[in-house]
């Protein structure tokens, strides 16, 4: 018998190939920064390659605050009691052309304005006196005539000047590829002016829910029949990963489970089947997929003990297989182990949920042979209250905010014991 974590590792090692498979250049897509279209758009892709900044950023000297721009040296001696006053010149705010700065000025600048050719530092408005803009009501650039500006204290060289190239330089890496477009990297590639990247196809994963007694939602049931949820369930789990998601589901017999895969394997990286993996007598998936290569064993795991994967070898070719239970329970306790943590690797994603370890708010039991993960909350404490262990209590699962972790070689532990747990709830 397998222990979780011996599983873990030959499923990370049965999907490097897929891995491999997804940083082909015949794969990668070239997608449009702009305009941001759900069906091309690049956000949640991973970047095939480095993109390089066509230029520098920011592109020109520029105003960090409101202020005026002025030459350092010339407010070198100010200070209370030996103030230094000086004209104010054109003002520029953002977007205006670069100005030339005359010595012994002081240039109004707004945020994100070009500073005047000349200056090399600003002092923000509050700073000088007065702390405030006369006559540039209206979108006036000129001064009024006469007006001053009187400071007094130092201002250093380059004070709330962005320099060019501050952010990035022409030409250097602006995002290296394997990162994740999220909202700032799709920001960082428009302002440097790139308008179209390329990025890596996502794995096409088929997902088979197998057995007699399921029904789409929505279906009326007969005596016996159960709606099937962990089309929806494990479907939503993949797209979460970034997986483009193929699903069929498909009775206890061995001719409908063999033709959904002929079917999709020329098309997917990874079959994942839910279902027909035990020891029973319709174990459907089990009967089928064996004989193509596919091993079916047990792991030292509650819920979720029967599992299987493998190659199976398909007249298309030979396709990974990741098998779980059909439990609701055991299918996604299962994908939480075993395979989320992969494909967000895949996905340019943090792969692992985030861990904590923290008191038991009650007594528990759990088996002495089995690693058991059971579903809990966090209660006003901070202590874990922990659920019960069946497989199938779904609603619970719905309702809980961490995955409790009792480790094998424990049978029972004591309120206030510390474990260690997933969070669930982001």
């Amino acid at each position: 018998m397998r222990t979780f974590a011996e599983h873990q590792h030959a499923v990370r090692e049965l999907l490097q190939p897929v891995k491999a498979a997804l940083a082909e250049p015949a794969g990668f897509e070239v997608l449009p920064i702009l305009p941001v279209l759900e069906a091309d758009s690049p956000l949640g892709r991973v970047l095939a390659v480095d993109v390089h900044s066509p230029g520098d950023l920011p592109a020109f000297a520029n105003s960090q605050m409101d202020g005026y721009a002025v030459r350092s040296a010339e407010l070198a001696g100010a200070r209370p009691g030996a103030a230094i006053t000086l004209p104010v010149v054109t003002t520029t705010a953002a977007g205006d052309p670069v100005r030339r700065h005359a010595p012994g000025t002081a240039s109004p600048v707004m945020t994100g304005a070009a500073i005047p050719e000349g200056a090399d530092a600003v002092v923000p408005i509050e700073q000088a006196d007065p702390p405030r803009f006369l006559g540039l009501d209206g979108g006036e650039r000129e001064a009024p005539a006469g007006a001053s500006v009187t400071f007094d204290h130092p201002v250093e060289l380059g004070a709330f000047v962005r320099e060019v190239g501050s952010d990035v330089a022409r030409d250097a890496v602006l995002l290296p590829a394997g990162t994740r477009l999220g909202p700032p990297q799709l920001g960082t590639l428009a302002a440097a002016g790139v308008v179209a990247v390329t990025v890596r196809r996502r794995v096409s994963v088929l997902l088979i829910s197998t057995g007699h007694e399921l029904r789409p939602p929505g279906t009326p049931l007969a005596p016996g029949q159960i709606h099937d949820s962990n089309t929806a369930m494990l479907g939503a789990a993949l797209r979460e990963c970034g997986a483009v998601v193929h699903e069929s589901l498909a009775p206890d017999e061995a001719d409908a489970v063999l033709t959904a895969l002929e079917a999709s394997a020329p098309r997917v990286d990874l079959v994942v089947t839910t279902g027909g993996v035990s020891a029973g007598a319709f174990e459907v998936v089990r009967e089928t997929l064996a004989p193509l290569g596919v091993e079916f064993v047990k792991v030292a795991l509650q819920p979720g003990g029967p599992q299987g994967l493998g190659l199976a070898s398909l007249r298309a070719g030979a396709v990974p297989v990741v098998s779980f239970p059909g439990n609701p329970v055991s299918a996604l306790v299962s994908f939480e182990l075993f395979l989320r943590p992969v494909l967000r690797a895949f996905a340019g994603l943090t792969p692992d949920r985030a861990r904590a370890t923290l008191r038991l708010a009650h007594d528990v039991t759990s088996p002495m042979g089995r690693h058991q993960v059971r579903r809990g909350v966090i209660d006003g404490n901070g202590d874990v209250e922990v659920g019960a262990p069946s497989s199938h209590l779904l609603h619970a699962y719905a309702n809980a905010t961490v995955l409790v972790h009792l480790p094998v070689g424990v049978d029972a532990l004591p309120a206030g014991s510390h474990v260690d747990v997933w969070r669930i709830d982001d």
